[in-house]
């Protein structure tokens, strides 16, 4: 038995026969934007994704929550082309800023490196990640006078004057190439180049990517399911998330597989904008040097979990582990409880088939409900799958999935 093990791949495969491109020779050429949002209407009418107006929204699978723009022309209104929202900027002159290394991403956008570079410093050229930021007194004008907000600041980007986001006394800039130049040294050390870098939401958040030189295969005589471990540092500079250096399967090229690195991360380290903030992202250089070790034992484990068979009285009280039954539960809490256990059950019925009845299927099962079933409730600004996305690059579910696999490792031995 053998596994479609490249995530970065399976995306791509997806996200292509989701925008009807066909490929002839080496040439890839788009399917009429007529198709294309029939294709899509197709999608809503199934429920797997909703339009208001010239915007469509996926709803399941991959890419919940990611939008497609249809345009036209102004005066004939005739259709012209399907964009699909990928989150990165756009340059000043009109490039898309993510650089990628050897081969395009999905959407055929960013600058590609045909042998890619370890120079961090093109890297962040290439993605227009090479700015500064700066934190100034955040101010306002009132009654004719400019008042400064006391304890009060604002990050803006030097080399254009935008402001990223709102910033207390305590927060600290990391400049881009302070937060990703201590990965030159690890690349150095490892003869590696790197992957991909892009800038979003206007530079307020920016990533770097590197392949780490091994690959790790999940039980090789079995399932053979292989993993490429990646290493992705996030930046930030609007003040709404932390310095974070991760491995993970995950290639990052657009909104969605950063948020998807994030949610896959196998370990990741956070470190808080505030004084001193260089010195301890250099830790996570020695850190992330261990990556590959941590690696195999990863697999080893996920490996012992494939050899294992697990029963479905096995998989029902993870289950109750994971969610504890109540003794008297409210009528409408008991049908939430008796659906959300028929769901898993029937998706551990789906790993099974393609996995054996096995732990590693169980764990995929929980994980699969937990990033792209389980149900959310939006705040009173998000929508459903605002919230789910969230979710997922929150890792709000890393410790339900942590449990879920502390206790099917306990089946190894049994």
């Amino acid at each position: 038995m053998s596994q479609s093990t490249d995530v970065n791949e399976r995306f791509a495969t997806a996200k292509v026969n989701q925008l009807e491109n066909e490929r002839t020779s080496d040439l890839r050429r788009a399917a009429s934007a007529a198709d294309r949002i029939a294709s899509l209407d197709a999608m809503v009418a199934s429920g797997d994704a909703r339009v208001n107006g010239d915007t469509y929204t996926v709803t399941q699978g991959w890419d919940a929550g990611e939008t497609f723009t249809v345009n036209r022309n102004a005066s004939t209104g005739e259709l012209i082309e399907v964009v699909a929202d990928t989150g990165l900027d756009t340059l000043a002159d009109g490039r898309t800023a993510l650089y990628l290394n050897g081969s395009p991403a999905w959407h055929s956008l960013g600058q590609v490196i045909p042998e890619g570079t370890s120079d961090i410093e093109e890297a962040l050229r290439l993605s227009g990640n090479d700015f500064r930021v700066a934190k100034v007194p955040a101010s306002f004008t009132w009654d004719g006078e400019v008042v400064q907000h006391p304890g009060r600041f604002v990050t803006v980007r030097t080399d254009t004057g935008a402001p990223l986001g709102a910033v207390g006394a305590g927060y600290t800039p990391t400049q881009n190439i302070d937060a990703f130049g201590f990965l030159q040294e690890l690349v150095g050390d490892m003869s590696v180049t790197f992957e991909s870098a892009g800038t979003m939401r206007n530079g307020a958040s920016v990533f770097v990517s590197l392949r780490l030189p091994q690959t790790v295969t999940i039980d090789p005589e079995g399932i053979n399911d292989t993993i490429v471990p990646f290493v992705m540092v996030r930046n930030t500079h609007d003040g709404t998330g932390s310095f974070q250096a991760m491995t993970t399967p995950w290639r990052p090229v657009c909104k969605n597989t950063e948020g998807f690195a994030v949610r896959d991360a196998q370990r990741i380290w956070k470190i808080r904008h505030t004084a001193g903030i260089t010195d301890r992202v250099k830790e996570a250089r020695r850190a992330l040097g261990m990556s590959v070790t941590y690696f195999e034992a990863f697999a080893a484990e996920e490996t012992a979990l494939a050899q294992t068979d697990i029963a479905l009285d096995d998989f029902r009280v993870l289950l109750d582990t994971l969610w504890v039954p109540e003794d008297s539960p409210a009528k409408a809490t008991a049908t939430i409880a008796a659906k959300r256990t028929d769901t898993l059950m029937g998706m551990f019925g789906t790993e099974a088939g393609e996995l054996g009845r096995t732990a590693y299927a169980a764990e995929r099962a929980v994980t699969d409900y937990l990033d792209h079933v389980a149900p959310r409730r939006p705040g009173k600004t998000m929508t459903e799958e605002i919230a789910r996305a969230s979710a997922l690059v929150l890792d709000a579910d890393g410790d339900t999935k942590t449990r879920a696999h502390r206790q099917l490792m306990t089946l190894v031995d049994r």
